[in-house]
């Protein structure tokens, strides 16, 4: 089981390695669209990365309604513990 913090560096070495973004510009409350210029085709790479990591599979239904950094490491954390 992961914490709120392990999956957020994990989602930002992704970001990182994935996007070659800076990993000062991936803050929990940077918008994936906006400050980092993710777009729906990144989106589904990192949903694909998310799902190899921790085997949890983020819905695309649900990835819809993420905005932030945050919202992203939400999402995987109720996955974890969903299935607990």
């Amino acid at each position: 089981m992961q914490s709120r913090e392990e999956i957020f560096e994990t989602l930002r070495t992704a970001l990182v390695e994935l996007f070659e973004l800076e990993p000062e510009r991936v803050t929990p409350d940077a918008n994936l669209y906006q400050d980092l210029e993710i777009d729906s085709i990144d989106a589904v790479d990192l949903i694909d990365h998310i799902k190899r990591k921790t085997g949890k599979k983020i819905a695309a239904e649900e990835f819809k309604s993420v905005r932030t950094v945050n919202d992203v490491v939400e999402a995987v954390f109720r996955l974890g513990h969903a299935a607990a």
